[in-house]
């Protein structure tokens, strides 16, 4: 029942993500520039809850076969619509279950600010599915403990369990991957690289 008012919720709101779509491509430039990790040199990725696919267009702008899933279909579905995302695969899926790849199918796996609105059971379902799809990097995008005001009630608003992500993300990362590095890209959000089992 959660799992389907929470699709219904961002199924929604995807006309008001469409409207930010340049807006978070942009960001999504920038912030790729910052991060330590060469993309040109994988050939795959995964963006687990890749909204209207902004993150995943400008992923395929440095070279990657992109793949994008969502529990959205609207979502997906302003995706699609994308003309410079025709060359992505977009689907539905809900990354707090079983994924549908198999063991070690992408080079790199993301999940851009989609942690955070988790509970705590299906946080450690999506850490173990990215490391058992991926070969080389789990990428976790999300907010650090320097939040807004305006994030807060947001986030309060929304129902997930953003207070408590951001005080355990560490301690959780920590015994889902070998090992991870975090890097404080922006000034409310991380960049946790973690290398996958």
């Amino acid at each position: 029942m959660k799992e389907i008012k929470e699709r219904d919720v961002f199924n929604k709101i995807a006309p008001i993500y469409g409207l930010f779509y340049n807006k978070q491509k942009r960001h999504y430039h920038k912030l790729l520039d910052k991060v330590p990790l060469d993309f040109y040199s994988y050939h795959n990725i995964l963006d687990v809850g890749c909204g209207t696919g902004a993150l995943c267009s400008v992923l395929q702008k440095r070279g990657l076969a992109v793949t994008g899933i969502d529990t959205a279909n609207k979502m997906i579905d302003f995706a699609r619509r994308r003309h410079e995302n025709r060359e992505i695969t977009f689907f539905h899926a809900n990354g707090e279950r079983r994924l549908p790849f198999e063991d070690k199918t992408f080079d790199i796996s993301i999940a851009s600010f989609v942690l955070h609105g988790l509970k705590e059971n299906d946080r450690k379902i999506m850490y173990e599915e990215m490391s058992r799809v991926t070969k080389y990097w789990v990428i976790i995008y999300d907010y650090n403990e320097k939040r807004s005001l305006l994030t807060d009630v947001l986030e309060y608003l929304e129902g997930g369990d953003y207070f408590n992500f951001i005080k355990v993300v560490k301690s959780e990362i920590d015994n889902y991957f070998l090992q991870y590095h975090v890097l404080d890209i922006d000034l409310r959000a991380s960049w946790y690289q973690c290398t996958p089992y």
